[in-house]
């Protein structure tokens, strides 16, 4: 996977040649190259930013810096779009690995909330490329443009919360995204059963290590007993009890029909209705 980041601050992600990213990198899974937005630009002081139209504090990152950027990065001709277009809000697009065209992502906190599920499918792109917005955010025509131009453009948040940049952002999805990656992880079956993971997602359950005691606090006995139906069912459990209480919006979506015996029991227990198409709360 080739991935693009273009930032005013490219230094941030050295970081990126750390742990098992670092490794990836040089196994030759993923191929990252970090860009200085103000290479881009024309002054003598290499401003990316200026006051927002319409008043307001703050500062708002110009369009024609990125446009002169993204082209080059995206290999697109420059070109005006329609005058007066109107500022695009279309959905995104599913991945299209066939044909290896790239994706550009902005992360935005006004933005659709980034999932398990997006991380999944962007880990099948060929070419991912990312654009850290600052200040008050960047010109809103700026992913208009791309989508008219035909790029898959996604915007994202990682949380109900406002960052000074976009670049934990974007070190969040790709933590998220390259971990997927086959070849990417020691041990594949490290992902196979985590929080918000495949189909009916839950919660993950409790882990533990040895010592079995320590400070006081004990190892559930059931994790001891080396019988793996009964460590399993535990598990399930747990997890199916944290999800109820931690996000319960999970449990919702749970499909009904694909829940055994003992997660049906499990649910009746923590107060769900499990007869119909999924779980509801008894009594809604």
């Amino acid at each position: 996977m080739k991935i693009d980041i273009v930032s005013v601050f490219p230094e941030y992600f050295d970081v990126l040649n750390l742990s098992l990213f670092g490794k990836a990198q040089a196994k030759g899974l993923i191929e990252v190259h970090a860009h200085n937005l103000r290479d881009w630009t024309h002054d003598v002081h290499h401003s990316v930013d200026d006051t927002p139209v319409g008043g307001g504090a703050g500062m708002v990152m110009k369009p024609a810096v990125w446009a002169e950027c993204l082209d080059e990065l995206l290999g697109l001709e420059p070109a005006d779009a329609t005058p007066d277009a109107a500022v695009d809000t279309a959905t995104d697009t599913a991945v299209d690995t066939a044909t290896g065209k790239p994706v550009l992502i902005f992360p935005n906190p006004s933005a659709p909330l980034f999932t398990q599920r997006d991380a999944t499918e962007l880990s099948h792109a060929d070419h991912l490329l990312f654009g850290c917005g600052r200040y008050e955010g960047y010109d809103a025509r700026i992913p208009a443009y791309y989508r008219a131009q035909g790029v898959n453009v996604r915007e994202y948040s990682i949380g109900d919360y406002v960052l000074n940049g976009g670049e934990v952002a974007t070190s969040v999805m790709l933590e998220a995204i390259t971990r997927l990656i086959p070849g990417f992880m020691g041990n594949p079956e490290s992902i196979v059963e985590e929080s918000y993971t495949g189909e009916g997602a839950l919660l993950e359950h409790r882990q533990y290590t040895k010592p079995a005691q320590w400070r006081g606090l004990n190892v559930p006995d059931v994790l001891l007993s080396g019988d793996h139906g009964k460590v399993d069912r535990f598990r399930r459990d747990e997890a199916l009890t944290r999800t109820n209480d931690i996000r319960p919006d999970l449990i919702e979506q749970l499909g009904c029909k694909a829940l055994d015996k003992a997660d049906r029991k499990t649910l009746m227990a923590l107060g769900w209705e499990v007869s119909g198409e999924h779980p509801r709360r008894r009594g809604k």
